[in-house]
Parts: C-alpha cells; structure tokens; sequence
C-alpha cells in the first residue's frame, strides 16, 4: 500500500499537521498538487512524502482522489523552506506553502490562456481553391493570402481582421486546419525588446564581481549612490547562467522593478522572469509556470519572488537591503533576508545584500565578520556627491515664508526649470494633509473603524483612513460645534503638486505616491513621462527615493525631513538617514551637477548633519553605540506579542493570560530579559479590531530557546475570535 503525506490546504492552527491518505496508484510524486476528502468536503492538498507505511490504522485512512497537474508543483527545497518558515517565524505549513503558489492558482481560479492557432492545411490546395471562389469574396481571399504569407495567425485575430463565417466556412472545406496552443501572458511587454548593452566594468566593479564568485556565503555591498551596483549583480548573474545555475534579483518597491527588469531583459532577454503582486493574475501564473518549467533562469520580483520555484540557484540579490518593505509586517509574517539566507544555505548559493546605507544589523554582522563587507566609495562618473544644503523652515516662518517651500528652494525649482533640467520633490506623506481639525473646539475627523485621523484628499474631496481604507465627506464646519474655521495638518503629496501648479502654471508636474499607482502598470506610465521629459518635476513619495537613475534631474528637494524623524521607534534615526541618502543620490547621476535642498525645523540634529556629508560609518558609529547603551538590536531582539479581537473584553482577557505566562517564562531566564511590558498598542483599533501587545527586548544567549517557548504560549492561549501574532524585530509598532 502507497501512502501519501499532506498538507491541507487549511490555513488553521488547528488543522496544521500532515495527515496520510491512500495513493490509488503509482503516478504520483512528491510536490504535486492533489484534491483529498476532508471531513464532509473535499479539500487541495500538498504531498510532502510518499512511503509504504502509515502510524494511523489504513482502515481508516481515505483514498486521494485525483492530482489537479500531472506534475510537481512545489519543489523539494520548498518544502525544506516551509519546514524554515514555521520554526523560526511560527508560520504554519499550509500558509508557508501558499507563499509558493500564485494565489489564484488554489481553487483553480486562473488557467493556462488557450488559443486556436490557424493555418493552411496544404499550399498547392488552397491556391487552387482561391481560382475557384468568386472575385467578390474579399473576406475568403484574405484570409487565404494572409496565411500563406504569414504562415499562421489566431482564430480571433483573424475573426477581427476579416470575417467569422469566412473563417468557418474554410475550416469546414478544410482549406485551414486548426490546433490549440498555450500562450504566455507577458508582463511588461514594452520593455521587452531592449538592445543588449555591453559595459565595461571598473576595476572596483569588476573585483567585486570576483569576490562574489569566489565563495559562497553572505556579502554586505555597501556602494554609494551611482557607484554601479546594478552593473554588479547584472555581471555576476551572467557568470552564474554561463555556470548552468540560476539566480533571484529583489528590489524593495514594485515602483522598482520595471526598471530593473528593463536592465536584466536588456542583457539576458527572455531568460528573465517577473514576479510581484501588481502583476495581474494572469501574467503571474505565467511567469510562475515560466519559472517552474526552467523557461526562465533569473526571477526579478519584490520580497515574494524569494519564493520563486527555480531550481539549481548559484545566486540571490537584494537591492536596498536595509528598506523595510523586506519585513511582512502582516500574515504570514516574515523577514526576506533570513529567509533568503537559509535558501541560499540550502541551494549552496551566494547572497548579496546591497545598499548605499546598510541597515544597522547587516552592517553590524559584516563588522563582525557574519558577512564579508565589500566596498564601493565611488560613482561611475568620477563625480563628488551632490552637495546637500539644510534650510532652516523656523527662519523661514519667522521671515513670513508660510509657504510649503523655502525661498531657496523655490529658487532652485525655477532655475532648474530655466534651465531644462527635472526635479525630484521627496515627502513621505500622502495626500493633502495629515488631519483636517476644528479651530475652536479641536474635533478632529477620526476613522470609525481605526484610531486614527483620516487623512485630508482634497483632489478627492474626501477624508480617507490610510489603514483600513474607509472614505468619509468632507466638512465644511466642525460637527460638533458648527464652527466654520477649520485647520489642516501637515502638507503631503497632494499639496506639494497643487502649490507647484500654482507657482509654476506652465510646468508638468508629475506625482507618485499609493493613490497614484493603484491601476496595473501605473508606476510605468509615471516613471516613462518623467524619463522621458514629458513631466519636468516628480513628486513622490518613498517610492521615487530609491533605485531610480534618471539623468536629467539635478536638484532634488526633501519637503520635510522630519517626517520619519520623530515616528515612535528604535530606528526613526536610522530610517531618516536612510531616506535622505537614498533621495539625495537621486541627483548628478550623468554629466550634469546636482544638488539637494533639505527642509527641517531642527537643522542642528545631528542625523542631518552627517546626512549631508553623506558619512554612514560615522553615523554608524554613533548610533551603534546608542543600540548598546540601551540593548536595542541588534543586541538584542524585540518581541512583540499582538492580540486583537472585536470584543475589547476578550482581548484583555487574553492578553493577561498570555502576559502572566511570559512573566512565569521571565523568572526562568531573568538575566536574559532586558524589557518586559504589556499595553494598549500605539493604534488602539484598526478595521474595528482592537489591538494589545506584549513587549519585550531579549538577549541572544538563549534566544532561540525563548523564542520557542513564545510560540508555544501562543499556541496555547487560544480563544474563538482572538487573533494572536508572535511578531520578532517588528519594524512597525503602531
């Protein structure tokens, strides 16, 4: 007797174990995707082993009924992958394999695109058949002389270009013959057929290059903006195919990846493959099914290509390592660089970690030898970074300047206007402002759902919650007390574009944030008008701060650099340097000088400072010193513990619960518990769930030890409608 070891495909911790079915015969595999009987109904499933024995009475198993593919449809080294996913993220079984799978593919709600390819049957018979039909069938002719120059064409594009019944009636004749056929949908198609560039590598490119081939292990890039560090990974991923391996390119914004797909198709054309959410389903089954058969050796993609079912990987690559987006803050919660480093572990593979501000943690194991540290301190163009220039918006205000720019940067717009250059405006706020409040008794317009401010879209003409998405009208007096005189908060994208309008009618401006790029292909069109020159100024927010190399901008302008700066967290400081450095190399990319204006009301900060002479070991330094002073990673690792419920009660009850289990947990490692605490989260409710935590800070001595026994507490403090999520290092705690 054949028996089959499954996954369910039930997302329940409940339910997350391997159960044994009868296999009715032998054309069966591990990896394949099969439908079994579950209870009352029948459910997908996943088979992580065939054996002949089974712990469970084969009486009472139950038979598989049938295979949904004739072939595997995840790969051995996933399933070792998923195994990685629950130890160290708490990630059950069944939610890890669906990271591996387009998400329509499971209840078959997306198929292979069929077509009807037509085309003659015989040469010399069909000419013959064209002497015999009368000289006013137009469409018949057509169609005959159409495929015998082009030699075939699809049933519906012919159908448009000449007649149906025509059509028919030459099948039925037996003129043209048919077959069906399995299209590709390609995403991106107008960046497809690209001239190959050949580039010559600098000999620090090229000794970088070198190094990565050389070993196999984990490699911190830390290159400055311009310093070529795509041409890097671009030349190591080609000796990696010439090797006969394969190899995974992530960029942290999905704004990102046409432009890096439009880099790699230029090299390496229709080996690469793409892989991200604002694909349509379609094109993401696909280039999945591209990448499963080996029609695709190199997967471009944010964070979820990682989970790519490409087999033999010599190479994985993730550009702007220390961006956020690389941690899920949501389920199923993970970190892309652990899970990147176990797969290139397993795959025998290098990994490349690249950025021109490193997080703190990867800069940190690469000084302590966790990661070989390799440098790269120079653009291509021999050019100094662009000088940044840090106004003071106090002074500006004390002058009478209320404006959302500073009279230096405005100037500096104008000039770069005049002279036929672009700008790049940076604030990372969306919309027209941040509340919208009443003067006299300070009502401000709160969501009903989530404990927060809803955001004021002017253009919209709607105050919008940026957590769950609700969508308000706006008032005209206060709903409390009838007042008419109503304040706004902080400036945001919107603002920034309806100001420049203003001062600049004649000037196309473009913008870029989440409310911009919500259709399919929207951050192409943006992206093409300012490449192109069609728009002469682009406002965006975090998504145009990184990755982009545009040659005509010159001046790049920071709005309010205290955005991120005063946010609740460990890493505001390092976040803020970040986004500065990242934005600023924006600029003098090509043979044109650049310069950057910062906006601040506190100039002297010291994050500005060495900002602007662009000096990350220094500020590295400092604030190294301030993680070990006050065990923050990565001297230690944050836990949070966040529980939400719709019924307040039950989310407290649960939270005490699970809060005298850790402190029962603390008297057994006391020494390595640096912070402890439990408390309302800082958003209170989002989507009418209300939210508590657990907080603490934990040594790395017994982390691991620690960190299984959280997990285990969760697993045990279980109640209907109480959702509980084990979060490590969240990068969000709001």
């Amino acid at each position: 007797m054949i028996i089959a070891r499954v996954i369910v495909d039930i997302a329940s911790s409940l339910v997350d174990k391997i159960f044994d079915y009868i296999l009715p015969n032998n054309d069966f595999c591990v990896g394949q995707r099969v439908l079994v009987p579950f209870g009352k109904i029948s459910k997908e499933g996943y088979i992580i082993e065939i054996t002949d024995h089974s712990e469970v009475d084969t009486n009472k198993l139950k038979s598989v009924i049938n295979a949904l593919e004739p072939f595997p449809v995840i790969l051995k080294e996933q399933l070792e992958l998923a195994k990685f996913l629950k130890s160290e993220f708490h990630i059950g079984l069944a939610d890890a394999i669906r990271l591996f799978l387009p998400t329509e593919m499971r209840g078959s709600k997306v198929k292979e695109l069929v077509k009807v390819e037509c085309f003659i049957q015989d040469e010399n018979s069909a000419k013959l058949y064209l002497q015999s039909v009368r000289k006013n069938a137009t469409s018949v002719i057509g169609i005959i002389n159409y495929l015998l120059n082009v030699g075939s064409a699809l049933y519906s594009e012919l159908g448009k270009k000449f007649n149906n019944n025509s059509l028919r009636k030459l099948i039925q004749d037996k003129i043209i013959t048919t077959k069906e056929i399995i299209l590709r949908r390609k995403p991106y198609i107008e960046v497809s057929n690209l001239p190959k560039k050949d580039i010559l590598l600098t000999p620090t490119q090229e000794n970088v290059v070198n190094k990565i081939l050389a070993e196999k292990r984990v490699f911190l890039l830390h290159g400055v903006t311009g310093s070529g560090k795509t041409e890097v990974y671009m030349h190591a991923m080609q000796k990696i195919l010439e090797s006969g391996r394969t190899g995974i390119m992530l960029v942290p914004e999905i704004s990102l990846t046409p432009q890096v797909l439009m880099n790699f198709r230029s090299r390496f054309g229709e080996r690469v493959a793409i892989l991200h959410s604002g694909l349509s389903k379609g094109e993401r089954f696909d280039e999945w099914q591209r990448i499963l058969f080996g029609e695709a050796q190199i997967v471009v993609g944010a964070r979820s290509a990682i989970f790519a079912p490409l087999q033999n990987i010599g190479l994985i690559v993730i550009d702007e390592e220390h961006d956020s987006s690389y941690n899920s803050d949501s389920n199923p919660r993970y970190n892309t660089i652990e899970v990147a480093t176990f797969r290139a572990k397993i795959s025998n593979a290098s990994l490349v970690l690249g950025s021109a501000t490193p997080s703190l943690v990867s800069y940190h194991n690469a000084m302590t030898g966790k990661y070989q540290l390799l440098e790269m301190k120079e653009r291509i163009n021999k050019r100094e970074l662009p000088p940044l220039k840090i106004i003071d918006m106090g002074n500006e205000v004390r002058n009478g300047n209320t404006s959302v720019f500073s009279s230096a940067l405005k100037e500096a717009i104008e000039k770069t206007i005049n002279e036929h250059n672009q700008a790049m405006l940076f604030i990372n706020r969306r919309g027209y402002s941040s509340f919208l409040m009443c003067k006299k008794c300070g009502f401000v317009a709160k969501c009903q759902d989530c404990d927060v401010s809803l955001v004021w879209h002017k253009l919209e003409n709607a105050l919008k919650c940026h957590y769950c998405g609700n969508r308000y009208k706006v008032f005209t007096q206060c709903p409390v007390c009838g007042n008419e005189n109503l304040s706004s908060g902080s400036v945001g994208t919107e603002k920034v574009v309806l100001e420049l309008k203003s001062l600049f009618p004649n000037v196309a401006v473009g913008r870029m944030d989440n409310d911009t790029t919500k259709t399919k292909d929207s951050h192409l069109k943006i992206l093409s008008d300012f490449r192109s020159g069609k728009t002469q100024i682009l406002v965006g927010t975090q998504m145009i701060a990184k990755g982009h190399d545009f040659p005509s901008v010159t001046l790049v302008g920071i709005i309010d650099a205290d955005v991120s700066l005063y946010q609740s967290s460990y890493t505001a400081c390092e976040q803020t340097f970040q986004l500065i450095t990242q934005v600023a190399g924006r600029a003098g990319r090509a043979d044109k000088t650049g310069e950057i204006y910062l906006q601040t009301y506190v100039p002297r900060h010291y994050v500005y400072k060495l900002a602007s002479y662009y000096d990350y070991p220094a500020f590295y330094k400092k604030e190294i010193n301030l993680r070990q002073t006050t065990m923050y990673p990565p001297f230690t690792k944050i836990f949070r513990i966040l529980i939400t419920s719709e019924d307040e009660n039950l989310a407290k009850d649960v939270t005490k619960v699970y809060y005298e289990r850790v402190k029962q947990l603390q008297q057994e490692y006391n020494s390595e518990f640096v912070y402890l605490g439990v408390m309302k989260s800082p958003i209170g409710r989002i989507q009418n769930k209300f939210r508590l935590q657990v907080l603490m800070r934990i040594k790395l001595d017994n982390e691991k030890q620690i960190t299984n026994q959280l997990f285990n507490i969760a697993d045990n403090v279980k109640q209907n409608g109480v959702t509980i999520f084990v979060e490590i290092n969240p990068q969000n705690l709001s």
